[in-house]
């Protein structure tokens, strides 16, 4: 079975470096003699097959939570099993270097099928050692049952425990769902399904089902843990968000953040620019972009433009020496014409004006030679101040 490429760790969780995926692939994850962690690939070769996932994987892999395999592939309807559900989860908590601890791998199990786990993912004791101490598994579970397909009413469990939401699921234990098949859910487990609906972490189907027993894919994993990473603190990345003062240039952006101050960050060669629902590319970044950017290791490796520079209002000013305006049939200024200085010499412009326009200042001065600041909304005077 697959295994989740996940940041960090020996062998990128695999402390033996021997974790295969199916057909005897290599999981892709990479650690170097330094330290310094697995690449992260933000790029897969079927990326056509992840459609409504994409923008959920790339976001989990700019962490390093989520990602694909050694042969540049997602594999997103390949069914998920539970260790790989748990191991993401922990992941997401920001339990990376607890469970991957000593203290932790060397865990002496009770779960039945203990043996089992350390035989075939011995990596993944420290995981399951850490998820058995922050309540993911329930206290009559007494088998981790590694290669068990993850269903949605197993995953939708593990992630409200994930977020610390457990007695508020249990406090709703008595509440009534509303799906045609409520019937299939477990009394004991009704609460964490209302939880994860009100949360938002996970919907019905179109025909008013749950489907509590149907196994997850990667890809629905994968929006499931967005919906999450977004209640939980960053912790192996960080998100950065504002405008960017410029296009890209030698390999850094600056972006302006809420606050008005600058921040220079780097480029990963292999950023991953999402524009409008679609990857896209960093030549097409403009100045005036609002941006959601993820760093790892302190390069950006993931950045979507939220509103584009050109669906944004575009103020400007334009400066010198009033000619004359016109008027339109209602009597109000139709264009203005001003002479400006460019390069040594002048220029006459003539700009169309807003029914709305202001004037600010002495309107009676408003005569040829005058100086004044006009005020542009996307080309159409706004405003006209007389100096």
């Amino acid at each position: 079975m697959a295994l989740l490429t996940l940041a960090g760790g020996a062998g990128s969780a695999f402390a033996d470096g021997k974790g295969h995926g199916n057909n005897g692939q290599h999981d892709n994850g990479k650690n170097d003699d330094k330290g310094k962690g697995p690449a992260i690939n933000l790029h897969f070769k079927d990326e056509d097959q992840l459609k409504w996932a994409l923008e959920y994987i790339v976001r989990l892999a700019s962490k390093g939570v989520f990602n694909g395999y050694e042969d540049g592939t997602f594999k997103p309807q390949q069914k998920i099993t539970r260790i790989e559900s748990i191991v993401a989860a922990v992941r997401l908590m920001g339990l990376k270097d607890q469970a991957e601890s000593a203290t932790e791998m060397n865990t002496k199990l009770n779960f039945k099928d203990a043996d089992q786990l350390k035989k075939k993912y011995p990596w993944a004791i420290g995981y399951v050692a850490v998820a058995l101490e922050k309540d993911l598994f329930s206290e009559t579970e007494d088998q981790i049952q590694a290669d068990k397909p993850a269903t949605r009413l197993f995953a939708a469990t593990l992630l409200v425990k994930a977020l610390g939401l457990e007695a508020e699921a249990k406090a709703k234990s008595n509440s009534q769902l509303n799906f045609r098949d409520a019937g299939k859910i477990p009394a004991g487990s009704v609460g964490y399904v209302e939880v994860a609906i009100e949360k938002n972490l996970i919907t019905g189907y179109e025909d008013n089902t749950f489907r509590p027993n149907q196994p997850v894919t990667r890809a629905e994993l994968a929006a499931l843990l967005d919906r999450t990473d977004t209640q939980l603190p960053d912790h192996d990345a960080a998100a950065i968000t504002g405008k960017l003062k410029a296009a890209a240039s030698n390999g850094v952006i600056t972006v302006v953040k809420a606050d008005n101050s600058e921040v220079a960050l780097a480029l990963d060669p292999n950023v991953f620019v999402f524009r409008d629902n679609v990857k896209s590319s960093v030549s097409a970044l403009k100045a005036g972009d609002e941006v959601l950017v993820r760093t790892y290791q302190n390069k950006v490796v993931f950045l979507e433009v939220t509103k584009s520079a050109a669906d944004q209002p575009a103020v400007t000013t334009e400066s010198g020496k009033f000619n004359s305006l016109s008027l339109n049939a209602q009597g109000k200024i139709a264009t203005v014409s001003i002479t400006k200085e460019v390069n040594g010499g002048t220029q006459a412009l003539v700009l169309n004006v807003s029914p709305d326009v202001t004037v600010v200042g002495n309107a009676a001065l408003l005569e040829n030679g005058h100086a004044v600041e006009l005020t542009l909304l996307n080309g159409v005077v706004i405003s006209i101040k007389v100096v």
